[in-house]
């Protein structure tokens, strides 16, 4: 099969992991710099060309960056036209991105997440805090990724003093109500609808955010089949055939925290030691029929 991966670097470890899966299983694969592709839309035969040629895979893997969303999401709307199948669709990748729709999305299905505000206006920061119950919150750019971005507002005067700074900068932002989790939290990789691997991160001393960016540390977990339920059902609802479901423990039961529609596979794939990329794999092969 042809496949094309959709990533601005071939040396990052997860689109490297990508074409050795691919390779390994006898695919013609190719790394594409989606910010280099033109977009030919001509009705009736439309087309992506890169570095001179029409491209035509049979299946595309889109590892588009968070900094590129509209672009990268363009290019795989466009392969989708043509006719190609996608692990992610575009529109997916768009829901999964606006961090406040896909929350407004994952909620309307009743799954459980921490209690979150959004408002536009600074007048309006004692009523946001208010929502959340106060402090300790979170506050979050929905630009944000990787762990950048979140603040521990401890504070009600240090909450009212963040979110007032970001919104002078006209930044938009989330409140979410502070859940103690002793810095861990949990990550589903959810691939075709179905948990392939999971990892419990832990957040170094002084740090709340988890992130294997932010110096975190992971190990391999099992989880149970009602928490594997959630993060497929959470996956299911954006329309993600593959993702990264961050969880967080609480008194009640794991909520939803986000959904990454391009997690790294470094981290999952050294804790738990399981071929991850090769289901990926999988997966864009039963795309196809």
């Amino acid at each position: 099969m042809k496949l094309a991966i959709l990533s601005l670097n071939p040396h990052l470890y997860s689109t490297a992991r990508l074409v050795d899966a691919a390779v390994d299983r006898g695919h013609d694969v190719q790394v594409v710099n989606y910010l280099r592709c033109t977009m030919d839309i001509t009705s009736k035969r439309p087309s992506v060309v890169y570095s001179g040629e029409r491209l035509r895979p049979e299946a595309v893997i889109p590892r588009i960056g968070a900094t590129y969303t509209f672009y990268g999401a363009a290019v795989v709307r466009q392969f989708e036209v043509m006719g190609v199948p996608t692990a992610n669709t575009s529109d997916a990748i768009a829901r999964s991105r606006d961090k406040l729709r896909a929350l407004q999305l994952l909620a309307h299905e009743g799954i459980g997440l921490p209690v979150t505000g959004f408002a536009h206006d600074v007048r309006d920061i004692d009523e946001l805090v208010k929502v959340v119950s106060g402090a300790p919150l979170i506050v979050k750019l929905l630009e944000g990724t990787q762990g950048r971005g979140v603040v521990l507002a401890e504070t009600r005067k240090a909450a009212e003093s963040v979110i007032g700074a970001f919104r002078q900068l006209d930044a938009n932002i989330l409140v979410q109500e502070y859940v103690e989790a002793d810095g861990r939290d949990v990550r589903a990789f959810v691939v075709g609808g179905e948990v392939v691997a999971a990892m419990e991160r832990t957040a170094p001393a002084g740090e709340f955010r988890a992130n294997l960016h932010q110096g975190g540390t992971a190990r391999a977990i099992e989880l149970s089949s009602e928490n594997e339920a959630l993060a497929v059902h959470a996956a299911e609802v954006l329309g993600l055939g593959v993702a990264g479901v961050d969880m967080l423990p609480t008194d009640d039961g794991y909520v939803v925290i986000e959904v990454n529609s391009s997690p790294g596979l470094e981290g999952i794939e050294t804790s738990s030691g399981l071929d991850v990329a090769g289901a990926i794999i999988r997966y864009a092969e039963g795309l196809q029929t």
